[in-house]
C-alpha cells in the first residue's frame, strides 16, 4: 500500500469532496443501506459531470468502509476517513480506530487505488482519552498505519486549525501530504505555508455558513488569494 506523497495538492485545490453533511443526526459507523445507495447514486452523477476532476467522498459519521465501497464503485479517487488511529468520543458516541479493518477491506475489494486521507484529533470530538498523546505522535501513528494523507482541523466546522499544529505535523511526517480540513478562508490561507492542500466548504457558502447556498464571489476571492499565497 504505497503512499503517494503530495499528489493530493491538486485534488484539494481543484477537486470535489462529497459529504452527507445535511444528513443529521448522524449515525456512527453504520449509515444504513439507504444512505450508502443514495451516496453511490449521487457520486455516479458527479463523476459523469466531471469525468477528469479528482473526486472523493466522506460518509458521516465514521462510515469509512461504506465510503470506500462507494468510491470504488463510482470511480472516485479518495475518501476522507474519521477515527483512523486511536479512539475518541464524537458527537455520535465512541469512535474506535479503524485503520486495520479499513485497509484490509480496501485490499479485499481491489480498491487500493482509492486514497485514504485521515483526520487526526478531528473537530467536534473530545480527545481526553488520548490527552497524553501529542498531535505529532498521532500523525506518526497514522503514518505507520499507512495513511495516504493527514487532515488537520480546528475545533468545529468553520474553525481554522492552529498554524503551529499544521507545522508540527508537517515536520513530523515530511513525506506525507498535510491537508487543512476546516476554517480555511481567503483571509487566512497565507498563514499555512506548511500545508499541501485545503478542504473548503463553509467559506464558499453565503454568510460563511456550511448550510448556505454556494457564493461564487467567495470562491473567486479564495482562488485569487490562493494564487497570491502561492506566488
Amino acid at each position: 500500500m504505497a503512499t503517494i506523497p503530495y499528489q493530493i495538492v491538486a485534488v484539494l485545490q481543484d477537486g470535489v469532496l462529497v459529504e452527507n453533511m445535511h444528513d443529521v443526526p448522524y449515525m456512527a459507523g453504520d449509515p444504513g443501506p439507504e444512505i450508502t445507495a443514495s451516496m453511490a447514486r449521487i457520486c455516479t452523477e458527479i463523476r459523469r459531470v466531471v469525468p477528469q476532476m479528482p473526486c472523493g467522498i466522506q460518509i458521516l459519521a465514521g462510515a469509512n468502509q461504506a465510503a470506500l465501497a462507494v468510491a470504488h464503485a463510482t470511480g472516485l479517487d479518495f475518501i476522507r476517513a474519521e477515527g483512523f488511529v486511536f479512539s475518541h468520543v464524537a458527537d455520535e458516541g465512541l469512535m474506535q480506530a479503524c485503520a486495520g479493518p479499513l485497509l484490509r477491506y480496501r485490499r479485499a475489494i481491489d480498491a487500493e487505488h482509492v486514497l485514504v486521507l485521515t483526520d487526526i484529533k478531528k473537530k467536534h470530538c473530545s480527545h481526553s482519552l488520548t490527552a497524553d498523546i501529542s498531535l505529532a505522535d498521532t500523525a506518526l501513528a497514522a503514518q505507520f498505519f499507512l495513511t495516504d494523507g493527514i487532515i488537520i482541523t480546528g475545533m468545529a466546522t468553520g474553525d481554522p486549525p492552529q498554524e503551529a499544529h499544521v507545522r508540527e505535523v508537517s515536520e513530523s511526517c515530511p513525506h506525507l501530504p498535510v491537508l487543512l480540513g476546516s476554517g480555511v478562508t481567503s483571509d487566512n490561507i497565507h498563514c499555512y505555508p506548511s500545508s499541501h492542500g485545503f478542504i473548503v466548504g463553509s467559506h464558499f457558502k453565503h454568510g460563511g455558513h456550511w448550510a448556505g447556498d454556494l457564493d461564487p464571489n467567495s470562491v473567486e476571492s479564495f482562488v485569487s488569494a490562493l494564487k497570491s499565497a502561492a506566488s
